[in-house]
C-alpha cells in the first residue's frame, strides 16, 4: 500500500477552510482534477478530468477536529483499498495548516493520486 501526504499553510481562519474542505458534495469546486461532484455526508460521486468516476463513502466528518475522511468504494479506476484524510489545523498567528493524507492500493495508482492531490492542496489558498 502506498502512503501519500501533501500540506499547505493557508492565511485563513480554520473554520473558513473547514467550510470548504469539509463540504463533501462540492469537492470539485476546489479540486482541479475533478470536473463534477455530488453527494451528502455519507456518500459522494466524483468525475475526474478524463471522465473516470469514483464512488466514495464518507468515513468521518468531524467539524470539531476539522477532519474529513473518505474511502473509494467503487468506480472506474480499479482501486482495491483507499483512505483519504484531510485535516485542518489551526496555526496561531498564521492561519491554518491543511494536511491531506492518502493510503491507496494498488500502489501503481499512487503517482496519479499524488499529482492530483498535490495540485489541489497547493491551489487551495488561491481558492479561499
Amino acid at each position: 500500500m502506498a502512503t501519500l501526504r501533501s500540506h499547505v499553510l493557508v492565511d485563513a481562519d480554520p473554520d473558513a477552510v473547514w467550510k470548504v474542505v469539509g463540504d463533501a458534495a462540492n469537492i470539485a469546486d476546489w479540486f482541479p482534477a475533478m470536473t463534477a461532484s455530488t453527494g451528502d455526508d455519507t456518500r459522494r460521486t466524483v468525475t475526474l478530468r478524463d471522465g473516470a468516476r469514483l464512488e466514495e463513502e464518507v468515513v468521518t466528518r468531524d467539524p470539531v477536529l476539522r477532519r474529513f475522511q473518505y474511502r473509494v468504494v467503487g468506480g472506474d479506476l480499479g482501486v482495491e483499498s483507499h483512505l483519504g484524510t484531510v485535516d485542518v489545523i489551526e496555526v496561531p498567528g498564521v492561519g491554518s495548516l491543511v494536511v491531506y493524507s492518502t493510503e491507496i492500493e494498488p500502489a501503481s495508482l499512487a503517482g496519479a493520486f499524488d499529482e492530483a492531490i498535490s495540485e489541489a492542496v497547493a491551489g487551495l489558498p488561491g481558492f479561499l
